[in-house]
């Protein structure tokens, strides 16, 4: 494993946020490592681990996100905030999504962890509003749906 030190890999992060917000989406997909894993919370049809870049570009991101959005109207990575840093790790806290096709609204906030490998990403943990997910992106509301909180998180 090649050593890449704590700024690089925040660098590295903010342009991977920054191609994501310009939705530059080939651009941000080339820094994933080919032998990339992503582990997503919860149990909705997008959680649990993901190995390889086709099933993160193809299954994760494309069908099962993107393919639920207004593609015209995807606004990831509006605000980003690395939160801290090792010469391995990166943990930033992310806000990103847009309206759905079923006529929802995707506004998501996620904690993830990246882990850096050949200045690729080779990792990442990803938290996320899984009810948030499952009644916008998966057209599965709570069967008790809840009012969302009245104070904003600010980071």
């Amino acid at each position: 494993m090649q050593d890449v030190n704590r700024q690089e890999n925040i660098d590295l992060l903010n342009r991977y946020f920054t191609f994501m917000q310009q939705g530059e989406w080939q651009a941000a997909e080339d820094m994933y490592h080919d032998d990339i894993v992503i582990h997503m919370l919860g149990t909705t049809p997008a959680s649990g681990k993901l190995s390889g870049k086709a099933a993160v570009t193809d299954d994760l991101i494309a069908e099962q996100v993107h393919a639920a959005l207004v593609p015209e109207k995807i606004a990831f990575a509006r605000k980003w905030k690395i939160m801290c840093a090792d010469d391995d790790r990166v943990v930033a806290i992310m806000e990103g999504g847009g309206p759905t096709k079923a006529g929802d609204l995707y506004d998501q906030t996620y904690c993830e962890i990246f882990r850096f490998e050949d200045s690729k990403i080779i990792e990442m943990h990803a938290f996320f509003d899984t009810a948030l997910a499952e009644r916008a992106l998966f057209e599965n509301p709570l069967s008790r749906p809840r009012e969302a909180g009245s104070a904003r998180m600010e980071y």
